[in-house]
């Protein structure tokens, strides 16, 4: 498929009819709103000036297909079979908006409609959907492969973004994948020339369509989406191409803008007249019209519409006005969506069963998930068939299952944690590895705006079940880049679950725990744990649970028991902690005989409160242990939540201890011992707490 001429394809008079009677309505709306500023305060965008391709996009999708609008798509919206009325609901935050309840911007949809084309979670910041958008096409490609979905359908997916998102690194990382991998998607991209106040040439070398020559292996064309009749043609000519070689194909359409930026952005605080007279010598609106007339229609007959369309936003827009307002007693539902399981089940130390260490532990439960559930696979760095993963977590799992559900992938982390969120849409059940979890923070992007928000913003359509494995901690001179911890800065994203294995049983049963949960789960994996090879980590190897053994998220354990004796004759403390800190703990106990209780929290988000706080209520005396940098750490809140929610069974104030506060894990031994805490430095804060 190129950019060249094609042969004409006849467009009937009802499409036409139909298109120009979406146009009207898209109109009316864009002038209602701007006639009631008062009442659509909210920051909200329209389609005017795009108009013409939208329309030709959303009448040819099918139900079977999957599109990512953005915030200016209403027009394709109405289109897709939305009534102004849905929009509109949405446009001033009412309680029925069918998409999010109230909860986010115009034109942010969401749905899984059997009649209509599903829509993912859509978020605000620039370009972010392009990510997941690949990622449903991904799903969709695997589910083919694997015999799990419709092929019959043939269905594509239409990634919608604006010119000014084609400088964003995670588009490149959307078209690379595609391309790479042939998926059956379109980027349809809107170029009005604007970025809210900057130029295309102040912004970018080249168009869409001349970036994408440099994806080989990606289609393009270049077309004058402001008429209608040629963008019909050419959607149709791409659409087509897309269902029959299911490969990707970007559709660069040059549009005027018409409208404002958004509402809180008016065309006339930064626009030139030249450039809005320019802008509106293009309007789709009098082309279509124009169109219309020599098909044999009447100035008469296309007023009517006008007339009978403008009737219909009134009234849309009247009663929009007149719904309910969200329950503000529902503001906290569908931060997540609930977890199967709520107790451990199955065996936990099988009585035939031998010791495992904490990595072979890891690769038991994925070759277990893998042989289960065929929706499932497991992409990411090196984890593919030659190498099996650095620390060979992922060993022989690709020779098993197949190289197209184990797999590896580029430098990619924003791809890798986004790409979860249209795998999940689909039915797919991934499972993603950044490598370091010192590279983990390209991916915050798409972990941000998409993953943790998803269920939140969709009113619990669109959970993303998805988990993210993430080496972590300090090893033995692993140095600034492969030592760091940052748990504190994931437990700030709210909507996301984390867990923290400290042994190959708990390691084993919080993945698959992590695998049945509906939610995005990171599985924090210390790797000075997964080989018991760290003088002092023993501990970590322990018997390897059953198939059957699960942990749900959000429940602690007990790693070690004081004496009931010392406990109620007041000299004993508890000390709380997590991954390595449990081992510094367990060995510093012997000394102190009997006197000091260890509570492994197991996952840090949600937090096994009751268990937190029965240990302050039970010695009176506790210490929060991390590896992390101490200073506004979850340690340190942690010890905060205690010190407020048990205050009058402490006896003494909540102890801390962590790294020392520094940007980085030195690389020489020493340095690195300096920082980190160790059974020394645990020791003398059990001797300082008991001493109360």
């Amino acid at each position: 498929m190129g950019n060249g001429e094609t042969e004409a394809m006849a467009i009937g008079l009802d499409i036409l009819v139909k298109a120009y009677r979406h146009m009207c309505v898209s109109l009316a709306m864009s002038e209602t709103y701007d006639r009631n500023r008062t009442v659509c305060y909210y920051v909200h965008a329209n389609a005017r000036g795009h108009e013409a391709i939208q329309l030709a996009v959303g009448m040819q999708l099918t139900p079977a297909d999957w599109v990512s609008p953005y915030y200016r798509d209403d027009a394709m919206l109405l289109s897709m079979g939305w009534a102004p009325f849905d929009l509109m609901l949405q446009l001033i935050a009412k309680g029925s908006d069918p998409f999010s309840g109230g909860r986010n911007y115009y034109s942010h949809t969401c749905s899984r409609r059997e009649d209509r084309p599903k829509m993912l979670h859509q978020s605000s910041a620039t370009g972010m959907q392009a990510i997941p958008a690949t990622g449903i096409a991904q799903g969709l490609r695997y589910l083919e492969q694997q015999g799990l979905g419709n092929a019959a359908d043939r269905p594509l997916v239409v990634c919608s973004l604006g010119d000014g998102s084609m400088t964003e690194g995670e588009v490149a990382e959307a078209l690379q994948f595609a391309a790479l991998k042939q998926l059956p998607i379109v980027f349809l991209v809107q170029d009005n020339d604007w970025g809210i106040s900057v130029k295309g040439d102040e912004a970018r070398t080249m168009n869409a369509y001349e970036y994408a020559a440099g994806f080989e292996g990606l289609a393009r064309k270049s077309i004058d989406g402001a008429d209608f009749q040629e963008s019909w043609e050419s959607v149709q000519e791409v659409f087509d191409w897309v269902r029959r070689h299911r490969k990707p194909a970007l559709l660069h359409a040059r549009v005027p803008l018409l409208g404002h930026h958004t509402s809180g952005v008016r065309k006339d605080m930064y626009r030139p007249d030249d450039d809005l007279a320019e802008h509106q010598s293009r309007d789709p609106l009098p082309r279509l019209e124009a169109l219309l007339l020599e098909q044999g229609l009447t100035p008469e007959q296309l007023q009517e519409i006008r007339r009978e369309t403008a009737a219909l936003v009134e009234a849309d827009f009247a009663r929009a006005v007149e719904a309910p307002e969200p329950d503000p007693a529902r503001v906290s539902d569908h931060v997540f969506a609930p977890a199967p399981y709520v107790t451990e089940q199955g065996e936990r130390a099988p009585e035939d069963a031998g010791k495992a260490i904490m990595v072979d532990a890891a690769l038991h439960a994925m070759d277990e998930i893998l042989r289960s559930c065929p929706e499932a696979l497991l992409y990411g760095q090196d984890v593919g068939r030659r190498l099996g993963g650095v620390f060979r977590e992922a060993a022989l799992l690709a020779q098993r299952h197949g190289d197209e559900r184990v797999f590896n992938t580029a430098i990619q982390e924003a791809y890798l944690i986004g790409s979860t969120a249209g795998m999940s849409a689909t039915g797919c059940k991934p499972f993603v590895e950044i490598q370091f979890a010192d590279y983990i923070w390209p991916g915050v992007n798409q972990l941000v705006s998409e993953l943790s928000k998803s269920c939140y913003l969709t009113n619990g359509l669109f959970p993303v079940s998805a988990v993210i494995r993430v080496p972590i901690g300090a090893y033995g001179s692993g140095g600034p880049y492969h030592s760091g911890s940052v748990e504190s800065a994931l437990l700030s994203i709210r909507g996301i679950k984390i867990a923290y294995p400290s042994n190959a049983a708990d390691m084993k049963g919080l993945l698959k725990g992590a695998f049945h949960d509906p939610n995005p789960v990171i599985v924090l994996e210390h790797k000075g744990l997964y080989w018991s090879k760290v003088p002092g980590t023993q501990a970590a190897k322990c018997t390897e649970p059953g198939e059957d053994y699960i942990v749900p998220l959000g429940l602690a354990r007990v790693a070690l028991a004081a004496d009931e004796a010392l406990v109620s004759g007041g000299e004993s403390i508890g000390i709380i902690t997590y991954g390595m800190g449990v081992h510094w703990a367990l060995n510093a106990a012997p000394a102190f005989e009997g006197r000091v209780e260890v509570l492994d929290l197991r996952s840090l988000h949600p937090l096994d409160e009751e268990a937190v706080l029965h240990q302050a209520k039970r010695h009176g005396k506790v210490f929060v242990l991390t590896e992390e940098q101490l200073e506004n750490s979850f340690a340190e809140s942690l010890a905060g939540r205690i010190a407020a929610k048990a205050f009058r069974y402490l006896d003494a104030p909540v102890a801390t201890l962590g790294a020392l506060n520094l940007p980085a894990v030195p690389l020489n031994s020493g340095l690195e011992k300096a920082m980190l805490p160790n059974v020394e430095k645990v020791s003398a804060v059990i001797e300082q707490l008991l001493a109360y």
